[in-house]
C-alpha cells in the first residue's frame, strides 16, 4: 500500500495533550495497519479535514479522528454521517462502542480499544465505495 502524508498531520499529532497524543497515534496505527491489510487499497492519503486526521481512499469513505478539548476524557473517530457506516457499526457492534449519532465512533481515554472490531470498521470506510450495496456492508 501506498501512503502518502500531508506533512501538517504530524503538527496535528505533535501538539495533542500528552495523554492524548499515544491514544491518537494508536488510532492512526490501527487506520495505516487496516489500510495495508485490506485488500483493493492500494493508495491512502493521510491530510486534514477540518484541522482534523483524515484518510481517503478511491474505493473509501473518508474517515477523521480528534480530541476536542471541550470533550478532555474523550476522543473519536468520524464517518461520513450520510454513508450507512455508523448505522451498520450500531446494528454489528452495539455492545463493543459508543455512538455520537450516525457520525462518531467514541472511545474514553482510560478505556481499551476492541482492536479487531475497530479494524473491521476502518475496512468497511477504506472500501465502502465497493461494500455499499451488501447488507451490513458485508460484515
Amino acid at each position: 500500500m501506498e501512503l502518502t502524508t500531508d506533512p501538517r498531520v504530524n503538527e496535528v499529532f505533535k501538539n495533542y495533550p500528552k495523554a492524548v497524543k499515544s491514544r491518537m497515534l494508536h488510532l492512526r496505527d490501527l487506520v495505516l495497519s487496516t489500510a495495508s491489510e485490506t485488500d483493493g487499497v492500494e493508495k491512502l492519503e493521510e491530510t486534514l479535514k477540518w484541522g482534523e486526521p483524515s484518510y481517503v481512499t478511491k474505493f473509501g469513505s473518508a474517515l477523521r479522528m480528534d480530541w476536542k478539548a471541550k470533550t478532555p476524557d474523550q476522543f473519536a473517530m468520524y464517518f461520513k454521517c450520510t454513508s450507512k457506516l455508523v448505522p451498520t457499526f450500531k446494528a454489528v457492534y452495539k455492545d463493543k462502542f459508543n455512538f455520537e449519532k450516525n457520525r462518531a465512533i467514541v472511545f474514553n481515554l482510560n478505556e481499551k480499544i476492541p482492536e479487531a472490531e475497530l479494524k473491521q470498521c476502518i475496512a468497511m470506510a477504506l472500501t465502502y465505495h465497493k461494500i455499499k450495496h451488501l447488507p451490513l456492508l458485508g460484515a
